[in-house]
């Protein structure tokens, strides 16, 4: 029997982690081409499909991403139109994103990109749930630093 080696990249579980992340949105590239958004900006589409108006920081906060990053994402959703920015009376440091007429109509469009996406990846709905499951269950641990020693 051969000792476990920690080190070797066939016993990490951040490898196959890290390359179907960027093989899945290698494989959204196509598709959101046609759409003229990238994968980020598409995710961000998707919390405003669902809510149709919200804070920077709540965004943030869903998409796991800061404000450095937000800001210019949500600037160049502006400027294509499918969003509205603006500074809340209550809270002048607080900005709030709404999505627009435009930005509604491309839901429309985008509607068929998760069904693509489906196909290329294969899995049976069931796996698909396990597999979600268990990708929130590490990220809410490396999140909320529950997988501290163990």
């Amino acid at each position: 029997m051969t000792e476990f080696n920690p080190l070797l990249l066939e016993n990490q579980l951040c490898f196959p982690l890290y390359a179907v992340s960027k093989e899945v949105v290698r494989s959204y590239g196509p598709l959101l081409k046609e759409l003229g958004l990238t994968y980020t900006q598409y995710i961000a589409m998707m919390v405003l499909w669902e809510e149709e108006k919200v804070t920077i920081k709540h965004l943030g906060e869903r998409l796991y991403l800061d404000s450095g990053t937000l800001t210019p994402l949500v600037k160049k959703l502006e400027e294509k139109g499918y969003v509205e920015r603006r500074r809340m009376p209550q809270d002048e440091r607080a900005v709030e994103v709404r999505i627009t007429k435009t930005g509604k109509k491309l839901h429309e469009k985008a509607v068929s990109v998760p069904y693509a996406m489906a196909s290329c990846i294969k899995l049976e709905p069931d796996e698909a749930l396990v597999l979600r499951k268990l990708l929130d269950k590490v990220l809410d641990h490396l999140r909320t630093g529950n997988g501290e020693n163990g």
